[in-house]
Parts: C-alpha cells; sequence; structure tokens
C-alpha cells in the first residue's frame, strides 16, 4: 500500500500511499459512498512500521503484525487521497518491535495506533527477495 518513502531515519520512517481511484474494495464499502476500510488503513500504518524494521536491521529480519491497541479511526477516507503515514519506534527487543503508527491527509490526522511486530528469520528466501524488491520499488534505500 505503500508508494514511496519520504523519509527514513533510525527510529522513523515518512512514507506516502495514494488511495486508489477505483478499486474492488469500494464495491462493497460502500456503494455511491466509497471509503477505504479501516483495517486497510491499520495494515497502511503496519506497512510502514515494518519497512522502518526493516531498515533498522538492514533485512536481516522479517517483521509480522502481532497486536493492534488503541487504534483510533478518526476520519474516513476516500479515492485518490493522498496520505501521509509515519511509523515511530516505541520498543525493539526480544523478537518483537512497538511501534506508533499514523496517517494523515492535509495535515488532518486520519487514524494512529500502537503496532506490535514480531520479528523473526525469513523463512523463506523468495520473501526475503520479495521484500528486498518491493523495499526499492518503494524508495527504501539500501534495501539491495
Amino acid at each position: 500500500m505503500i508508494d514511496r518513502v519520504l523519509a527514513v531515519g533510525p527510529e522513523s520512517l515518512t512514507a506516502e500511499a495514494t488511495v486508489p481511484e477505483r478499486s474492488p474494495v469500494f464495491e462493497g464499502h460502500f456503494p455511491g459512498h466509497p471509503l477505504v476500510p479501516g483495517v486497510l488503513l491499520v495494515e497502511t500504518m503496519a506497512q510502514a512500521s515494518g519497512y522502518l524494521l526493516l531498515a533498522r536491521c538492514n533485512f536481516d529480519r522479517m517483521p509480522f503484525l502481532a497486536g493492534v491497541r488503541e487504534a483510533k479511526l478518526r476520519s474516513f477516507v476516500g479515492p485518490g487521497t493522498v496520505l501521509t503515514v509515519e511509523a515511530s519506534l516505541v520498543h525493539d527487543g526480544s523478537g518483537y518491535a512497538v511501534t506508533a503508527g499514523r496517517i494523515s491527509a492535509g495535515g488532518k490526522r486520519i487514524c494512529d495506533a500502537e503496532l506490535t511486530l514480531r520479528t523473526l528469520p525469513f523463512p523463506a528466501p523468495e520473501l526475503e527477495a520479495a521484500m528486498r524488491a518491493q523495499a526499492e520499488r518503494i524508495g527504501l534505500t539500501g534495501a539491495a
């Protein structure tokens, strides 16, 4: 869901995601009034958090979403919206990381959540290669 990484540091990542004008998800959510489902907004924050963790560990471990706490969906998001997605590290250790995710659009906060990710060795070389290729495509430097 992340289109490009705007900035990445040791403890934070900022990315951009543009909601497509047309998507099968809008057929049922909702006819005549298309909205991005909240679960996809949470997934977008989780992806930004995952890329932050991949950059921190130099692609040595794969982050998997393990928990979502304190999620707040503050506003609706429709087709064509350009989202700014932020992930900030709260804790990293013992095979788990906690991040604070946030999405805004046009300076207005859309949603935020505390995300827990489990970090494990890549279970398959194909997954590692796919993650590196996707990270390179979105501009996460050092992915290759």
